[in-house]
């Protein structure tokens, strides 16, 4: 069984505070440790659950040189392998040489989630909503989206309370979901001790792994059309004038194609 680790730093319980997630700031390696054993217990429940191949993903942009690099290399389980891509969705060989499932961890909300700790819909984009065919998505459904465009399902979210719920909202009530905490703001949460949810994520992904059918590969649908409301004018202008894009109106914009991955990769890349 070959299985695809798809992580990002703020639904990782003990994160609640941007400092903790962003680059070269001093809470950033307490961030970093806490994230990598996260996504060790993740290795250690998918190996339980029968994987032989695992291929680690980091998703998190923490700006400067640590933007998709901020596990620990020489703390990570030597079961797995792992990507340091340079730009976030770029990297899909693993998907596209086949794979069985994909687990989600240390996933957080989209943008507007009142419970959603540090809700966002992309980092540094200046996005305020985005919608497949209609649907309103955040990250979850990106990588769920990039993980169905070669047909592998997630069986797996991890991360606080919120973004758990919009995992079943969106991809069914096969998904499993392992929430390590509860959001009470966007910067503030009752969480589980580490230990105790390295100890959960664990078990989450062993159980998950049981049935490979439990969860549809997600495709947003063909034709596809993603837009994007962004939060300010001129974000909306710029990739209004790439190939493929429509704007729409002063802070929405548009992109049409026969399936999900034309759609995305001709407005975000």
């Amino acid at each position: 069984m070959r299985v695809h680790i798809i992580s990002d730093m703020e639904g990782v319980s003990g994160i609640v505070k941007w400092e903790q997630v962003t680059g070269g700031d001093p809470m950033y390696e307490e961030g970093r440790r806490l994230y990598t054993e996260e996504i060790n217990a993740a290795v250690r429940g998918a190996k339980a659950g029968g994987a032989k191949e695992i291929v680690v993903m980091d998703c998190h942009g923490a700006g400067k040189g640590w933007s998709f690099n901020s596990l620990i290399p020489d703390a990570l389980d030597s079961d797995c392998e792992f990507v340091v891509q340079d730009m976030w969705t770029e990297y899909t060989g693993f998907l596209e040489e086949g794979c069985d499932a994909a687990l989600f961890v240390g996933m957080h909300a989209m943008a507007g989630t009142p419970d959603g700790v540090m809700n966002h819909t992309v980092s540094g984009q200046q996005w305020q909503n985005l919608w497949f065919n209609g649907t309103l998505v955040g990250e979850t459904g990106i990588n769920a989206a990039l993980c169905g465009q070669w047909s592998c399902p997630v069986l797996l979210v991890t991360g606080d309370e919120a973004v758990c719920r919009e995992g079943k909202e969106l991809l069914g009530e096969g998904l499993t979901t392992v929430a390590v905490k509860w959001g009470l703001g966007s910067f503030s949460a009752r969480q589980l001790p580490a230990q105790r949810a390295r100890e959960v994520i664990e078990e989450g992904a062993k159980k998950a792994l049981k049935d490979l059918n439990a969860v549809d590969p997600y495709v947003p649908g063909r034709p596809a059309e993603i837009k994007v409301e962004f939060k300010v004018t001129n974000a909306a202008r710029e990739y209004g004038r790439k190939t493929g894009v429509e704007q729409l109106d002063a802070r929405t914009i548009v992109s049409r194609a026969d399936d999900w991955w034309s759609a995305w990769s001709q407005f975000f890349f």
